[in-house]
């Protein structure tokens, strides 16, 4: 039973720091963004290139400049989430869904799949991996299936 309970603890522990990412999203808030990460985050993000790392990191300034092209509040959500729990490893994958209007008036709304890793690192939860993508359409056009709603 302890062990349960353990297991239990641990994935609302993941879930408030998935909570906190989240809420900070919301706000535009990019130092609650940054706080949640492990210094040494690996991130294979929608925004290019293919992989920001330690050495090359989408950042607190990078944040405020995404966060900027839009007008008021993003409005975001994570849907279906599953969290896996280890003793000092854990993972989640969800489907999450942005909507925002940008400065330009343009109205996004897009669902895309995100899988998170985790590393407890003196006793917190840091987001040390995290996946965010769209699927393509294979019909030789092979453009980002951005209109796919669960």
């Amino acid at each position: 039973m302890v062990a349960t309970n353990t297991k239990t603890n641990e994935e609302a522990r993941i879930r408030a720091v998935i909570d906190t990412w989240a809420s900070a999203m919301r706000a535009k808030n990019a130092d609650g963004l940054v706080s949640q990460y492990a210094a040494d985050n690996a991130k294979f993000i929608l925004a290019p290139p293919l992989q920001y790392t330690k050495d090359n990191p989408f950042g607190k300034k990078d944040l405020e400049e995404w966060f900027s092209s839009f007008q008021g509040p993003i409005d975001y959500e994570n849907r279906d989430l599953s969290i896996s729990t280890g003793d000092d490893v854990a993972f989640c994958h969800s489907l999450n869904r942005m909507r925002a209007t940008t400065t330009k008036g343009a109205k996004v709304d897009l669902w895309f799949r995100q899988t998170l890793g985790f590393r407890k690192i003196d006793g917190q939860w840091k987001i040390a991996h995290e996946h965010s993508s769209v699927p393509f359409y294979m019909d030789g056009s092979y453009k980002a299936a951005v209109d796919l709603k669960p």
